[in-house]
């Protein structure tokens, strides 16, 4: 039985369209997977012809009908051809489509979904309460059990995997939200994460959240009170967890193997080893969810959307990780 993978186009002013089908024709050849591309199908199909990426797409009808790649739009009008960056337009599709995604998981219709990329100011812009689409999930999930992480890989096939306590907050805002049970919480997912993966162990290592780890309550007492605490309940629990360690040096030795996933207090302590090691392939994993979510790494990129040149490397390695996870039980 082939799998169903969903795809969310974002916002059709930037490069998400364009990625989306790029990485497709490089995924053509596998025969067990059937793409439904959720978004404006007009916008798509002249992309398809400009780009000369020549998928055989078709509208969407059923699950049941053969073939491979069909679309589907989820508002009732189609989007006018050459909207400016960031038009409400678009952002308005944009949302739509996450919503229709996140709907046919839940009623078990897709096995997985990818997201392409949008943009959180022209969405709020557009009068939507938005804070990413990993909470857009979470939300549409009823759920406060799902955590970021990210993963990739640099050129030696070396593998970082953070997951974060706090996600899209301020740096001000960070101590106070940073709480046994987000932690404990990051740890689990974490751990499981591994475990999904198909890895042979799931170590996980966990950041301090201040120079060295606190320096013993020299810079800051978040480790003594709330990480050190969280971590030592985690390891009665069985879990094979190490901590806090010094954010300076924790991804080096997760990078040579030491650890199988690092949790990382704050977005950009985790975001940026992370892309420094794998820019061009990073993946973004919604973990918690009771379906699979996984988006490339990466925003719209307005400066370049429309010239043909977006790098769709990262579209396809979060392709390729909702098909892995799809195969996996869960």
């Amino acid at each position: 039985m082939k799998n169903w993978i969903g795809i969310t186009l974002g916002d059709v002013t930037g490069i998400g369209p364009e990625v989306t089908l790029k990485a497709l024709a490089a995924e053509a050849a596998n025969p067990d997977t059937r793409y439904l591309l959720i978004g404006d199908e007009g916008h798509l199909q002249r992309l398809n012809e400009k780009l000369g990426t020549k998928l055989p797409l078709e509208k969407f009808s059923s699950y049941g009908v053969a073939g491979k790649f069909f679309t589907t739009r989820p508002f009732a009008e189609p989007l006018l051809e050459n909207l400016p960056a960031g038009s409400p337009a678009a952002a308005n599709a944009a949302v739509a489509a996450l919503k229709d995604g996140a709907k046919r998981c839940l009623r078990h219709e897709l096995d997985a979904v990818v997201t392409a990329p949008v943009n959180k100011e022209a969405i709020i812009r557009a009068g939507h309460s938005f804070v990413g689409q990993t909470e857009l999930f979470a939300k549409a999930v009823k759920t406060k059990r799902y955590a970021m992480m990210l993963l990739g890989h640099d050129e030696q096939e070396r593998w970082l995997r953070v997951a974060l306590v706090t996600i899209h907050t301020s740096i001000k805002s960070v101590s106070r939200k940073i709480t046994p049970e987000k932690v404990m919480l990051a740890i689990e997912l974490a751990a499981q994460a591994c475990r999904d993966l198909g890895l042979p162990r799931a170590k996980v290592a966990v950041c301090g959240l201040n120079p060295h780890a606190g320096e013993g309550g020299e810079f800051g007492d978040e480790e003594i009170k709330t990480i050190t605490p969280t971590v030592l309940a985690a390891q009665k629990r069985g879990l094979d967890v190490v901590g806090p360690l010094s954010g300076d040096t924790v991804f080096y030795y997760a990078l040579r193997g030491d650890f199988d996933a690092v949790v990382a207090m704050y977005h950009d302590q985790g975001l940026a080893p992370l892309k420094a090691v794998a820019f061009d392939t990073g993946i973004n994993w919604t973990l918690g969810l009771p379906f699979i979510r996984t988006s490339p790494d990466h925003g719209t990129a307005y400066d370049i959307a429309g010239k043909g040149i977006a790098n769709p490397s990262s579209m396809i390695a979060a392709i390729r990780l909702a098909k892995q996870l799809a195969g996996n039980p869960r």
